[in-house]
């Protein structure tokens, strides 16, 4: 019986190479125009939404609580400070900074939220705001800084510790930190008594309630502001010709 040989593997790659079809400039012209198409349909949803996003109503104009005070250029900025303001005769300066507290909290996380702010547009996650708080005396190098939550009726401390003022935002609950200074207590692990004490504290210099219309407001056109700007910026990268 007769067995036809096996071709070598040399000759069924020279065998592929030769069937296999090569690029031709019709098919480098049809992926062109099949990309131009793509970024032509992703650049209209991109007009389409940013036009939409420019008509929304901004929020009513507030302004904060005297004599708390805009810092200049925070709109701008990606984060620090919003409000500022000087209390008692030794001059102590308080800063406050604002997020949204739904960027430390899990997505399970206050699931009974009552969506506030759904008929002006804001979303429920800006009804609930994450503040930070720094107070120090002129010519000390710490400060007090607290994490706040702010509600439209309430505010809670979340943590609170004692820094250099040029210590970067205090991350988790965490005592201790790898350089060894030591941040105290977990909030809540600390008798109700001074809990209560330090609520009396920040209350006394005007971190409540009164602050949230202002604030909410505040981060709102920040978002807005942020997602103009972010819409262009991908435009523009998609719509710049190709080298």
């Amino acid at each position: 019986m007769l067995r036809r040989a096996a071709p070598t593997a040399a000759a069924l790659c020279r065998r592929a190479v030769s069937t296999s079809p090569s690029p031709s400039p019709t098919a480098a012209a049809t992926a062109a125009a099949s990309s131009s198409a793509v970024n032509s349909i992703l650049l209209r949803s991109l007009k389409e939404h940013y036009l939409e996003v420019s008509k929304m109503a901004p929020p009513p104009k507030t302004s904060p609580p005297k004599p708390f005070t805009i810092v200049k250029g925070a709109l701008d900025q990606a984060s620090g400070p919003v409000l500022r303001r000087e209390y008692g005769d030794a001059g102590e300066e308080i800063s406050i900074s604002v997020g949204r507290l739904a960027n430390i909290l899990p997505p399970d996380a206050d699931s009974d939220s009552d969506g506030a702010g759904g008929d002006d547009g804001l979303s429920a996650s800006i009804s609930q705001l994450l503040l930070h708080v720094d107070i120090s005396k002129p010519g000390t190098g710490k400060s007090l800084q607290f994490l706040c939550g702010l509600y439209p009726d309430a505010i809670g401390i979340h943590s609170v510790c004692l820094r250099s003022k040029d210590a970067e935002l205090l991350e988790g609950n965490k005592a201790s930190k790898p350089d060894g200074e030591y941040r105290g207590r977990i909030f809540q692990e600390l008798d109700e008594k001074i809990r209560d004490s330090l609520h009396l504290y920040i209350e006394a210099r005007g971190i409540n309630e009164k602050l949230f219309p202002f604030l909410q407001a505040w981060l709102y056109v920040k978002d807005h502001r942020n997602l103009i700007r972010w819409f262009k910026s991908v435009g523009t990268v998609i719509s710049e010709p190709k080298p």
